[in-house]
Formats: C-alpha cells, structure tokens, sequence
C-alpha cells in the first residue's frame, strides 16, 4: 500500500530531526561543535545579516537608527556586532529597546513605550528577536501605522505570520531581510493543481481544503459539508497570506530533507558498491550511521544552490531584500526589491531596485533618518556636545578655507593663488593686480606726478629766463637750479611706483627715491647755511668772508650725497629690493609689488634723510631772525617743516596699509614733501617775478630797507 505524501513527508521530517538536522533560525549557541558534534543547522551564520542591514542603511543614507531586539542572548549578539559596525560606518543608535519575552496585556510600560516610539526622531527602526518578542512587538502594532517610521528587520519570524497576520499591514513599508532562495521548479504548479482527490489516502490535505474552502472532497463521507468545485485550488485561497511563495522554514525543511535523501542514497550507494544486496533491501540504519556522511554532503538542490555544512558557508551569505506591501483586498506580500551578497566583509553588494519600494503612507518620498540635517558645500559639522556623532552643528568654513563635498569633518584651505566663492565651496583663481597707471588711484597719482613735473619746469624756465633779476641771484642761483631739477626728478621718480613691477623698477624705486631727494634736502641745508653766511659778513673784518668766496658752503650737496650713495650701495649689495606677491592684502588679488629686501637698509636710508630734514629745518630756523632783505630762512623753515611733517605722518599710515594701497602712500608722500618744497621756496619769488616786476630791481631794495618780502 502506498505512503500517503503528507506522512511521507513527516516521516522524512522526523527522520531529520533524529539525524540531528534543525531547520529552525540559526543559533550561535548551537554552533558549537564540542558542545554539539552531531548537530547540523539547516539556517546559515545569520551574522552577514549586519552587514546587510548597515549597506541598506548608507545606501539610504539613513544615519539616525532605532533598536528593538529581543531581550535574551541571542539579541545580545546582534546588539553588540550591529553597534560595533555602526560606530565603524558612522552610524548613531537613536535608542534602543529590548523585547521581553514575556508580556502583560495593557501593562503600564506600553504607554510610555508608544510615547517614546511616536516622539522619536528616527524614522528607520531595525527589529530582530525571538519569536515570543516579535509577538509582543505585535499587540501594538495597529500604532506602528500611524507613526510613520520604516521597519527593517529579519524574516526569520514568518512562522507567525499566519496567526498574527496583521502585523504585515502595521509594518507596511518596510524592509525584511531573508536568506537568499532559488525557485524550486514546479512547485507553484504542483500548488495550482493539487487537490485531494489526487490523494485520497492523505489525510492532511482534505483537512487543508476543509480549512481553506470549508468543503470536502468529492467522494468523502461528511454528507452536512458541500463538495469542493473541481477547479478549488490553494493558488485561490482566500486568505490575506500569500501560499504561492514558500516561507523561509518551509524552505529549510526541503533541504534538510533533500540532504537526508542525498545521504540515504551516498550509503546505499556505499554498500551496493561493497556487495551487499541484503542490506540494501531491507537497510537497518541508525541515525548516528548518518553523521559521516552529513559532514561531507555537498550538492546543489533543484533551486540551485548549494547545501553543505563545511564552515566556510557561514563567511558566505546571500538575503533577498524584501518590501512589505499592503495591496487592495487585504492582500499582504513581502515583494522582492533586491539582493545582499557577503563573501567576506570586504567583499558586499547590495543591489535594491527604488522603483519598485513601497513606503510608508506618511513619507511621498525615500524618507529621511538624521539626526542633524546634512550640511552642504561650505560648511562643516561640528559635533554636539553630550551627543553621538551624528548629532552636529554646520558652521560656515573661514575666510580663505572651502568644503565641497556634502558633510564635510574639516574645511580645506585654498592655495595661494586660489580664493574662495562667497558660498566657500570651491576655489577661485585670484586675479594678478598691481597699481597701475589705468586705475582710477594710479592714473590721479600719474596725473598728479606729471602736473607738478610741468611745474616745477615751468619755475625753472622763469628763473632761468630772470637768471639776472635780484631775486634769483640773492640765494644763489646755482643752488636753485639744483633744487628745481632734484624737486623735478622727485616728481618723475614717483612715476617708478606705477605700472607692473619688474626688477629694474624695484631696484631703482628706494635709490633713486633716496638720492634725489638727498639732494633737494642738502641744496636746502646749503641754501641755510649761505644766508647765515652772507649776513655774518655784512660785519667789516670778519674771516667768514672768505669762507663765503671760496663757496665752502657748496661742498654740502656732494658729501650729504656720497654718503647716502654709500648707505644705497650697502643695501643694493646685500639685500637688494625685489618682485614680491602679496596674496593676502586684497580679497581675490594677487598684489605684484617690491618687496623691500632689507627693511633695515630701507629705514637707515629713510633715516639719513631724516636727519638731513632736521638738520636744514634747525639751521632755517635759528636763522630766522636774520635781517630779511636777502634772507630767505622763513621761506627754508616753513618747507622744511612741511617736509618733515608730511614724512613723520607716513610711517604710521604706511604699517597700516597693505597692498596697492601702501605703494599709493609712499607715492603720495613723495609728491606731497616735493611739492610743499617747492611751494613755500619758489612760489612767493614767481609772483613777484611775474606778478610784481618792479619790486624785483636793486632800486626798490635800496629804497625799503624794511621789506618783507624776504
């Protein structure tokens, strides 16, 4: 008489389960082989699932996660590995709560439980536990809806599913992790077509089809129940729970029982081979007789995959990514939308197909989990103080320092010849500026420079025309002509300041700047000194006579000339001036300018003229009461107080400029001290020149002994 299928298949179940084989979830503590040498676990290593979970989690970019687990130790476990992998992958846990295993109706814990559930700021939650946990989590799950949160969890608790079949529609949206399995070939259509009648002998499906259709197969004896209709078939059941997909235990079980076939066959095979044909007729096997062959079987199963129980499957792991999907009539399905592969932990794909995700009702989008939102190209997080990593406040990069990636730990400085945009998110190439003549500042400064150049030649032009008039010959001529064209080359050195720097303009700037205007300054001095001579031997028998003849006076100039060429020649000789570039003074420019070289030869050089200045002011001032009909110290004192004015003002201002600016200073002290010299000295002689001729002739001097003119 034939085996009906359904004992057939529990008599290789039980046969399993004696050999030692569970196809229930793995358990670590099962593992172990000392403990446990003829245990075999159907269910691989589960402790890939991590990393499936965390690639699903930074392929969202969800930062900010919720924990549920099972309060026992295998939840332990996962807690450990999965925090551990987060703080590597810079993920933060919201909170975390653990399940018991046993649970009060209404206890008082549930409201503050919902309370911190709803008010959470995670919106992905992870739930993996035992199956008496996940059953309490589903006494509260008609709330889970109404919270808006994404569930990911693992599938190995689908044995509950058929009895709290309502837990699918509270998780609507989420995630379910289940290990990877093939299509077995024609097992959705011996389910479309199986029916009792096939088997009559088999007493479980009748009992199936009573449940599903609450009818009996035709021909059976329950006279008060209607026949089924002959096309009844499990593809139309009725329920919310899809039969047409196998279920990760179910398919476990087909395995384990696959295997024990596979092994069964091996030792007939074995003893066939060894010529006992006894045996193989009526094979009297004990279950331990099992375990030799157990720890070698290796085979592919008609879905493909391979089932062996060597300790590398377990660093081996594939999940099917499912979504959790509520359709219209109540139907429930967990709808594949991509796959997980771990070969090792530097060896993991996730593939997800986003198209075809279903999210939960309050998110229109892919649903965001942070603690702190993202910051954008041109800031940088800075973490909260008493919070985990992922909670951080964006501050806007520094001045001259970019962030162009999103969420960025540290702002990274641009080059020297680079600036940031005013978003500060990218760099900028500076623009190469200098004073020059086409700006507005330079082209004044040219102007001004040239106008006074006209000038100061137009004023030797008329002393040189009245050369002969009293005026011009009283303070020695000479010396005004060496004046005017020392005041004239001190307006067009001015002139070496503008434009784009090279190194003869560096070069010749500081000394042609110090030589010609240590010229001007000792034709001053000199001119001092001759008025104190030439009323010093108004007196009869003096020896300052011939001091004044042999014009001692003017060897002034060519010492306090030599000795300044000296200072230039020291600093040309050991720190010459050079092309510098000042990227920091004006915001996106790089300023080409002449750097000094030596600032110590810069400021003797200033210096020695300094001293000249005060040297002329001084002696213009003691001779300031003097008989003034030829005398000219008043006109001396008040340029030479100009002058020193006009330059103990410029050291301040010039340490406190920088750039363009700080070589429009230098320009401008040098036009203003030439200019005033020029101003009080020869000025009030070309009006009388041009404007009062006639006090201009011996006569009228004879005439007005008490003149002021001079």
């Amino acid at each position: 008489m034939p085996i009906p299928l359904g004992q057939m298949l529990m008599m290789m179940v039980l046969l399993c389960q004696l050999a030692g084989l569970t196809y229930g979830p793995f358990d670590p503590m099962l593992n172990d082989k000392d403990q446990f040498p003829s245990l075999y676990q159907m269910a691989i290593n589960d402790s890939s699932l991590v990393y499936g979970m965390i690639s699903l989690l930074l392929h969202f970019g969800w930062t900010w996660v919720a924990l549920f687990v099972s309060d026992d130790m295998k939840g332990e476990w996962f807690l450990q590995d999965l925090k551990a992998e987060m703080v590597k992958k810079g993920l933060c846990v919201a909170f975390e709560v653990k399940l018991p295993a046993t649970k009060r109706m209404f206890a008082s814990t549930d409201i503050s439980f919902m309370t911190r559930l709803r008010s959470s700021s995670a919106n992905v939650h992870i739930l993996y536990g035992e199956v008496r946990s996940l059953i309490n989590v589903d006494i509260a799950g008609p709330y889970f809806l109404t919270t808006g949160k994404v569930w990911v969890m693992a599938a190995k608790w689908d044995i509950v599913v058929h009895e709290t079949y309502h837990m699918l529609h509270s998780l609507h949206g989420g995630f379910s992790f289940s290990p990877h399995r093939g299509e077995i070939p024609g097992f959705k259509h011996f389910l479309k077509t199986v029916n009792p009648s096939q088997y009559p002998e088999d007493f479980y499906l009748s009992k199936l089809w009573l449940h599903i259709f609450g009818c009996s197969p035709a021909g059976s004896l329950c006279g008060k129940i209607g026949v089924c209709p002959p096309n009844a078939s499990i593809e139309f059941f009725p329920g919310d729970i899809d039969m047409m997909t196998i279920s990760d235990s179910s398919y476990l079980v087909y395995n384990a029982v696959y295997a024990v076939a596979h092994v069964l066959h091996n030792i007939l095979l074995e003893k066939a081979e060894a010529g006992s044909p006894g045996d193989i007729a009526q094979p009297m096997l004990l279950p331990w007789q099992l375990h030799p062959f157990l720890k070698k079987i290796k085979f592919t199963n008609s879905a493909g995959d391979d089932i062996s129980f060597h300790e590398s499957r377990d660093h081996m792991a594939q999940y099917d990514v499912q979504n959790i999907g509520n359709f219209p009539g109540g139907l429930q399905l967990l709808v594949k939308i991509g796959e997980f592969s771990s070969k090792s932990p530097h060896d993991q794909v996730l593939v997800i197909s986003e198209e075809m995700i279903e999210w939960p009702l309050a998110f229109k989008e892919t649903p965001k989990s942070v603690c702190s939102q993202s910051c954008v190209p041109g800031f940088r997080k800075v973490p909260q103080e008493g919070k985990p990593l992922c909670c951080y406040t964006c501050i806007l990069c520094p001045e001259r320092d970019i962030s162009n990636h999103t969420d960025a730990e540290q702002c990274n400085q641009c080059s020297e010849d680079e600036y940031p945009n005013s978003e500060r998110n990218r760099c900028l190439s500076k623009l190469v500026t200098f004073l020059a003549f086409e700006e507005s500042l330079g082209m004044a400064l040219t102007c001004m420079a040239l106008c006074f150049s006209v000038i100061t030649a137009a004023v030797l032009g008329v002393f040189v025309k009245h050369r002969e008039t009293p005026i011009v010959k009283a303070n020695n001529r000479s010396l005004s002509y060496i004046l005017l064209i020392s005041l004239l080359l001190c307006f067009l050195c001015s002139l070496l300041f503008i434009g784009r720097p090279n190194t003869a303009t560096c070069i010749l700037q500081q000394t042609t700047f110090g030589l010609v205007f240590t010229v001007a300054v000792s034709t001053v001095l000199a001119k001092t000194i001759i008025v104190i001579l030439a009323f010093k031997i108004m007196k009869p028998g003096r020896t300052m006579r011939q001091l004044l003849i042999s014009r001692a006076s003017n060897s002034v100039i060519p010492i306090c000339s030599m000795i300044q060429l000296i200072f230039c020649g020291i600093w040309l000789g050991t720190a010459p001036p050079f092309i510098d570039r000042d990227a920091h003074s004006e915001h996106g420019h790089i300023i080409i300018m002449c750097n000094k070289g030596s600032v110590t030869a810069f400021y003797c050089v200033l210096g020695y003229l300094g001293i000249l200045a005060m040297g002329s002011f001084t002696v213009a001032f003691l001779s300031r009461n003097l008989p003034d009909t030829f005398n000219e110290a008043k006109f001396l004192t008040f340029s030479m107080l100009v002058f020193c004015s006009v330059w103990v003002t410029f050291l301040p201002v010039y340490h406190s400029t920088k750039g363009k600016v700080m070589v429009a200073v230098e320009v401008f002290s040098i036009l203003a001290s030439s200019m005033g010299l020029l101003g009080c000295i020869f000025v009030p002689k070309c009006y009388i020149i041009l404007m009062r001729p006639e006090m201009n002739t011996l006569k009228y001097f004879n005439n007005r002994k008490c003149s002021k003119i001079f």
